[in-house]
């Protein structure tokens, strides 16, 4: 199981006294108002890889890309909606498999603790290059122009595509101040979402300052699934939490999951 588990507890030591989990300081700022929140609405619902420990997610051509973690079983795969996989490359078993994201004709995986990004020919699934990353690997994402990579904590790096060199960066904050163990990263519309680690919410950030714009609260999504599931399975002590961000430009939905999930749901954003 992947242990992140360090930095996630002592942000909790250190918010004990807020009501915003995952934020550094106990201080409101004012000057950065509470982000509102975001309502969603269920589409459908489709089956989803229970052998995947869901790192990174992507939608394109009509099929979804998926990077899976954990040592000995890290993977990254293309399926359709019904859950045939249609392509799929193994790592080996010292590599932790994270993040994805797909740009000019290649994906870009990071990895855990290894300190490797590996670059893929996006239709072929051949292995055409790879990259050092000199911090942990989480989520992954791109403008068109950057990747875009974090790293557990809250700062967010925009990098080089052709030699991996940081360009910039931005620390992801709302009115309680910096925002850790942000993870899965997904770009929409000028805004990056961002899954919060062992947590069931989704942030939507400003790429220009890092600012939390708007909050998803998926609460109890899994049990909306209709499927038979024991919920104890799916718990931050099991490591098997929401992760797992796509957005379908094309129907504007976005596509969710966790790790080890058995459901993946289609949603459409109300505001």
């Amino acid at each position: 199981m992947k242990i992140k588990r360090i930095v996630f507890f002592l942000a909790i030591i250190t918010t004990s006294c807020n009501n915003s989990s995952n934020n550094s300081g106990n201080s409101i700022d004012y000057n950065n108002p509470a982000p509102p929140a975001i309502s969603y609405t269920i589409v459908k619902v489709y089956p989803h890889d229970t052998s995947s420990y869901t790192e990174g997610l992507e939608w394109r051509n009509n099929s979804l890309y998926e990077s899976g973690g954990n040592y000995g079983s890290s993977k990254l795969s293309r399926y359709s909606l019904d859950g045939k996989t249609l392509q799929s490359v193994s790592l080996t078993k010292e590599y932790f498999g994270e993040g994805i994201t797909m740009l000019n004709g290649k994906i870009y995986q990071l990895t855990y603790k290894e300190h490797k990004v590996f670059v893929y020919d996006a239709g072929t699934f051949k292995k055409i290059g790879e990259f050092e990353w000199p911090y942990e690997g989480w989520g992954m994402t791109n403008n068109g122009k950057h990747l875009i990579i974090d790293t557990g904590g809250s700062i967010i790096y925009f990098v080089d595509p052709e030699t991996f060199k940081i360009l910039n960066q931005v620390s992801v904050n709302n009115n309680y101040g910096p925002v850790s163990s942000v993870n899965e990263l997904e770009y929409v519309d000028n805004f990056i979402y961002a899954n919060v680690y062992e947590t069931d919410t989704i942030l939507k950030i400003d790429p220009q300052n890092g600012n939390v714009v708007g909050v998803l609260d998926m609460s109890g999504l899994l049990q909306k699934s209709g499927m038979a599931v024991n919920l104890q399975n799916y718990t931050p002590n099991t490591g098997n939490v929401l992760n797992g961000i796509a957005y379908d430009s094309v129907k504007n939905t976005f596509y969710i999951t966790g790790k080890l999930w058995p459901a993946l749901f289609e949603i459409k954003l109300n505001n």
